[in-house]
């Protein structure tokens, strides 16, 4: 895996912990906070854009998570704003962006790596089926 697409996959870790402090205020806060709600929007449209990049350097999407529904979702987000269905919303929040952590965890993890090899200087060898 090379830097650029560490570095996105590092910032879909860090958005999907905000996803976590959403969800831990639970469906009502969501439901009644309009700032809670703008907050999942723009989290949405960073996972969307995010995704779009990793599609576009060739990355594969582990098991259970499709880059392309999020690109999707981002696009609506920003162009049907006004068609916004909350409950909608809620469930990708809540139910679909939790599984998409899990399953993207190890590459959160090589990710990891490969920015920490990267400030030492190390070389780090994308393993094979990874793009460079």
């Amino acid at each position: 895996m090379d830097r650029k697409a560490a570095k996105e996959l590092l910032h879909i870790h860090a958005w999907l912990l905000h996803v976590e402090e959403i969800n831990s205020r639970g469906k009502d806060a969501y439901m009644g906070d309009h700032l809670l709600q703008e907050a999942g929007d723009s989290l949405m449209m960073k996972l969307g854009e995010s995704a779009n990049r990793l599609s576009r350097v060739g990355l594969l999407a582990p098991e259970g998570v499709e880059w392309s529904l999020a690109v999707a979702n981002r696009n609506f987000l920003i162009h049907q704003y006004d068609e916004i269905n909350r409950e909608l919303s809620w469930l990708t929040l809540s139910r679909d962006l939790p599984a998409w952590h899990e399953s993207l965890s190890a590459l959160i993890e090589g990710a990891s790596t490969v920015i920490e090899d990267s400030a030492l200087g190390t070389d780090h060898e994308a393993p094979r089926g990874e793009v460079e």
